[in-house]
């Protein structure tokens, strides 16, 4: 690690972005920083590292070292009252009455607990994870990939979102749980994400949060039956596993019925939203870097090479740039007295970004020595379950694109790309590209 010494200096290389000024006052919900958040991460970092954003009453986590000493202290930084306290912005009664009466009951986000539940849950869910599960799904990952990008080479233009992120990890995530992509479609699972994701985002009004109770009921009401199947009937899917999953010596050897609701749910938002917002990511790197473009066709086969792409483009342009945790004590932190039960949100974007961890940040470097290091996928034992799959998921995504389109362009001035409203994750509202096909691609 290096001293705050470092950081002006920093600031000046051309891999690091310049600071905003402060005035005081300045939240992340700010429309001009939510679209641009770096600037004001960077001086966040040189001058108020853990800052109180009042209009969130949240203290922003800010510096890598920082963000490192809550993730690994569940105990103190408790991820389950983090998720829980504000879970509906405060209209949790109320989404609570609609969910019992119209959605089979009020089932909690209970892979966000702390230990010793933690243990028990972690161990289940990992079932659905092994490695050998990963790797066989390869084959038909890379196919739906194909089958995708194929017609949109053909046509020359699309969406980085909506014509490749969304309609892609939808149709993955539905296979690898066990819906039916056909029956369920595109835009209901976009509906139910958006839905689940505005309870923990922290900015819904209550009109918009009845909405949303109503697309988490229609999703509940999906999922129950399907889960009931199972458990009669169990198949090669993510849902068997979760459903016949079992510890031994233990006195809850397997997941309740609401346990398995929630995680699947919780499986649904991992492998679609921010799986879909690190590709459109990806495509924009792309699309705004096309020499490192060129590099990466003329290397489509280096698995190497095409891995540490995909990690710097992860920590370059995390999806999820926020996540939250409360303190169960009076705690300093940052240099910052933080009272019990003060609301913090750990910034693994701004970690990410931190130039005392990793040299000229802003710079996609694919020698990067300590590639390994950023926090996308969090750490210590909260780490994202999910994080070999969601890899090679964008890995395959991100080698048939590069083998299969060329000259990839934004068709709109990159000024004009809007982010979504939400402070947990950072996704485009639209990425509008055009391309070639590339004459060498192979069907």
């Amino acid at each position: 690690m290096h001293g705050d010494s470092d950081r002006h200096d920093a600031a000046q290389q051309p891999g690091a972005v310049e600071a905003m000024c402060l005035h005081g006052g300045e939240s992340r919900l700010d429309p001009l920083i939510r679209n641009n958040p770096f600037p004001f991460y960077r001086a966040l970092r040189d001058k108020d590292p853990v800052y109180y954003d009042a209009q969130l009453d949240t203290w922003l986590v800010t510096r890598y070292e920082d963000a490192q000493t809550v993730l690994r202290d569940p105990i103190t930084y408790s991820l389950e009252h983090g998720y829980q306290d504000r879970y509906a912005n405060g209209f949790v009664d109320e989404l609570a009455e609609i969910m019992n009466r119209d959605g089979g009951g009020f089932i909690r986000d209970i892979i966000a607990c702390d230990p010793p539940a933690h243990t028990r849950l972690r161990r289940l869910t990992e079932k659905a994870f092994t490695a050998h599960r990963v790797k066989d799904l390869e084959p038909r990952m890379r196919q739906i990939v194909i089958d995708l990008i194929e017609p949109l080479a053909e046509r020359g233009h699309g969406d980085g979102l909506k014509d490749i992120g969304v309609p892609l990890t939808a149709r993955i995530i539905c296979e690898q749980l066990g819906f039916d992509f056909d029956e369920v479609g595109v835009e209901r699972i976009s509906r139910w994400t958006t839905a689940l994701l505005a309870q923990i985002g922290r900015m819904q009004t209550r009109e918009e949060m009845v909405e949303n109770a109503a697309q988490i009921c229609e999703l509940q009401n999906y999922i129950m039956p399907i889960i009931r199947a199972r458990e009669a009937d169990p198949q090669q899917d993510m849902i068997s596993d979760l459903v016949h999953a079992r510890l031994e010596d233990e006195q809850n050897p397997a997941l309740s019925f609401a346990e398995q609701v929630s995680c699947v749910r919780a499986f649904l938002i991992a492998g679609n939203d921010t799986t879909a917002a690190a590709l459109a990511n990806l495509m924009l790197v792309l699309a705004t870097q096309p020499e490192l473009a060129r590099l990466l066709q003329q290397s489509a086969d280096d698995d190497r090479l095409l891995s540490r792409f995909v990690e710097e483009v992860l920590r370059l342009e995390p999806p999820v740039h926020g996540l939250f945790r409360t303190t169960t004590k009076a705690v300093e932190l940052g240099g910052k007295q933080l009272p019990a039960y003060a609301q913090i949100c750990v910034l693994f974007a701004s970690a990410n970004d931190d130039d005392a961890e990793f040299a000229c940040p802003r710079t996609l470097d694919l020698q990067r020595k300590n590639l390994a290091s950023h926090l996308t996928f969090g750490a210590g034992i909260h780490r994202c379950i999910g994080a070999a799959l969601a890899r090679m998921e964008i890995k395959v995504a991100a080698q048939e694109i590069i083998k299969r389109l060329d000259n990839i362009q934004l068709a709109i001035p990159l000024e004009e790309i809007d982010y979504l409203p939400t402070l947990a994750t950072q996704t485009v509202q639209r990425l509008p590209l055009t391309f070639t096909r590339r004459a060498a691609a192979g069907a």
